[in-house]
């Protein structure tokens, strides 16, 4: 036992920050200049671009607020989700916002006039999905400029028909009423939404899809004449009052017939004074917000230089831009006039107010993990790793720079300092708890300070960096490393509070999804799980690497072990190499990393036994077995929470009154493994609900309940 309180063996303690007493750096001066768009101007260059949020129709007072602690955190310009401005094209089962008639007016209304409360232009992203719209939900008939299948990430049976010209001239009216409808609203911008391979414009704009012979297909100018009739509509319909802006994509990366970034340009410098700003995002949403594993920040600018200069409206891009250097070269270097961002806006709301105050070291970067990605495509609230705040603001009453006030208690020890641990101890001391950190390893960061040394996670240590350096500035927290703590040792200590952040560890049994009871594992083959390898202890020779977690941590390893020489068969029972990682838009491109590594994947497969020298595996539809011959198995299975230490203070409850003991709670991976972002989570909720009343069988958020019609 090495921790003891009371002055002994403390580090020193830094000063506060995180008052807006500091002065801005002037290198900065540049992102708060004011910009017009059109016929409204934006306080700053801060823009943040649609993104979705897993709350949409369902939960619009979530979404709303969640777009208002952004205008609190001084963005110039925020947008919603895409909309659906018309019931013959909606995208369900996602759930996104819907514009179809007057009654939808006062829920986005809500979210106009709370993205406005600060002074930030409030723009609505309408869309008409044509090929991504199967209309499962209105059960019309899709259109699109062709007929093709509709294109989804679920391979839907269902085809678009061809949009005639009277299909056409009906779906201008429509953009026209829903864009008076959005003026009603409050909204100050409309963008059409014609990128990611997601929008009506883009089908027009891209050989791939318009293949009509009359005068909207064939050449350019004959395939912009859409975006050009609509935008002249909107202008004359809404024009004097609201920016209209236009997404569309840098470059399908579709072959010869897709919209390349060659014709792009092409297309905006033939109307290159169109839209009031336009709004550059590449390819497929996969290629635009891949995430920190396959995109490094900024990585869209190579498609976007020059293009500013074909025009003399404003351009906005993305890239997931954290630096505030990096955007101060974006503008100087006069590659965009507005920095886009969707993540960085979600992984810190108070960006801009934090680069404005000169507190650039307490922003909260985002890691680019897309774990808010997986919100949508779940068709469920988002969470953020970096921000367990996120989409909490209203339902749970969370805001990502104020904490609640102190309770009764004064003291909490938290044991174990990963990613739980961590904010635990940052949340409580936020609220003025006098807080100790007992760590049992030589640093702080638990499963974050070895997994960022995985290849292509170094980004994700983010998550340590930032929770250790606001610890450093609070002086109501000790931190101690290299202390492992028993029972009695805590129940010796007085404190009132004790959170245990333990972690979890990989199984070697493989029990998992595949098999819910350990496999036969003949002892003579070396077995290793990732805790292994990421100890330092890696396999060489022919590893057969058995994937039943399918998250992202099989594919790492595999190019892990890649790296070191060994050749791999990875294994999985999927369809998919790290099947999860769909919704993290990466599954593709970890396949196609670790095929051109020369992985050897086997999909479809399952794992029966590990034999001496092989293992034993089935096709998941046959049971048909074929041993793989192999020096070394790898085991990426499930994990086991490590509640030893909970468990040995839950057997002395009644020892608890006598040590001054009111509460004992076991939080993060060892009370249940789960992705990082579920471990700060949990983090943050212990924080938050420490010394607050019980709520007994009630729900711990608010939601909004459809009201029954008459």
């Amino acid at each position: 036992m090495l921790l003891q309180r009371n002055g002994i063996a403390q580090p020193p303690q830094g000063s506060k920050i995180g008052n807006s007493d500091v002065a801005r750096d002037p290198r900065y001066d540049i992102l708060f200049e004011p910009l017009a768009i059109g016929p409204v101007t934006a306080k700053n260059r801060f823009y943040q671009v649609p993104h979705c949020n897993g709350g949409g129709y369902r939960d619009p007072s979530a979404a709303a607020e969640m777009r208002g602690i952004k205008a609190q955190g001084g963005w110039g310009v925020i947008f919603t989700e895409q909309c659906e401005m018309h019931p013959t094209s909606e995208i369900t089962p996602f759930i996104e916002l819907r514009l179809w008639e007057d009654q939808d007016i006062p829920m986005i209304a809500k979210m106009a006039d709370r993205m406005k409360e600060h002074g930030a232009l409030a723009g609505i992203q309408l869309a008409y999905s044509g090929i991504n719209g199967p209309n499962f939900y209105t059960k019309e008939v899709p259109m699109a400029p062709s007929a093709l299948p509709i294109r989804t990430f679920t391979n839907d049976p269902v085809q678009a028909r061809a949009l005639d010209r009277q299909d056409i001239r009906d779906l201008r009216r429509w953009f026209v009423t829903a864009a008076k409808r959005s003026r009603t609203a409050g909204f100050d911008l409309i963008c059409l939404y014609g990128a990611h391979g997601f929008g009506i414009f883009q089908h027009f704009l891209s050989r791939a899809t318009n293949h009509r012979t009359d005068e909207y297909g064939g050449s350019l100018e004959n395939r912009s004449r859409f975006v050009r009739e609509v935008i002249a509509d909107l202008r004359d319909a809404v024009g004097d009052s609201m920016g209209l802006t236009l997404r569309v994509s840098l470059d399908e990366i579709t072959g010869d017939l897709g919209f390349g970034n060659a014709e792009v340009r092409d297309f905006i410098e033939m109307h290159s004074d169109l839209p009031d700003l336009w709004d550059l995002a590449h390819g497929t949403w996969e290629d635009c917000s891949g995430p920190s594993r396959f995109k490094e920040e900024a990585a869209q600018q190579d498609l976007v230089q020059g293009i500013k200069a074909l025009t003399s409206r404003p351009v906005v891009g993305v890239g997931r831009f954290t630096s505030p250097d990096v955007m101060v070269r974006q503008i100087k270097s006069g590659i965009l006039d507005f920095i886009g961002c969707a993540r960085p806006s979600i992984a810190d709301p108070f960006l801009p107010k934090k680069i404005e105050e000169g507190r650039i070291e307490d922003i909260r970067e985002c890691i680019g993990c897309n774990i808010c990605i997986t919100g949508d495509m779940t068709m469920s609230i988002s969470r953020c790793t970096q921000n367990p705040t996120f989409m909490e603001e209203w339902r749970k009453g969370w805001h990502p720079e104020r904490m609640n006030a102190k309770g009764d208690s004064s003291s909490v020890l938290i044991i174990g300092a990963g990613p739980a641990g961590l904010e635990a101890a940052r949340a409580c001391a936020e609220r003025g708890y006098d807080v100790a950190l007992a760590e049992a390893q030589s640093e702080i960061g638990g499963r974050v300070a070895r997994e960022r040394l995985l290849p292509g996670l170094s980004a994700w240590g983010r998550v340590v960096d930032y929770r250790a350096y606001q610890l450093s500035q609070k002086g109501n927290v000790e931190t101690y490393l290299n202390s492992s703590l028993t029972a009695n040792d805590i129940l010796q200590f007085g404190f009132e509070n004790i959170a245990i952040a333990t972690g979890a560890s990989w199984r070697r049994d493989g029990v998992a999804r595949q098999h819910v009871s350990p496999l036969p594992i003949d002892p003579a083959l070396p077995l290793y799980t990732p805790d292994d390898l990421m100890a330092g202890s890696i396999p060489t020779g022919t590893v057969v690497l058995y994937d039943d977690d399918h998250y992202y941590m099989g594919g790492v390893l595999a190019e892990l072990l890649v790296q070191n020489g060994a050749t791999v068969v990875l294994v999985t029972p999927s369809a998919y190499v790290s099947d999860w990682t769909n919704n993290t838009l990466e599954q593709a491109s970890i396949h196609r990393k670790l095929a051109m590594m020369g992985v050897d994947i086997q999909l479809n497969r399952g794992v029966v036994a590990i034999g001496a020298d092989h293992v034993l595996t089935n096709c998941t539809y046959t049971d048909v077995t074929r041993p793989i011959p192999c020096d070394a198995v790898v085991m990426v299975a499930s994990r086991i929470g490590n509640d030893g230490l909970y468990q040995a203070l839950k057997a002395r409850q009644d020892d608890w009154p006598d040590a001054g003991l009111k509460s004992v709670k076991l939080i993060g991976d060892a009370n249940a493994p789960g992705p990082i972002a579920w471990a700060t989570y949990a983090g943050h909720r212990y924080a938050r609900e420490l010394d607050e009343p019980d709520r007994g069988d009630a729900l711990s958020f608010r939601r909004e309940i459809t009201a029954l019609a008459e």
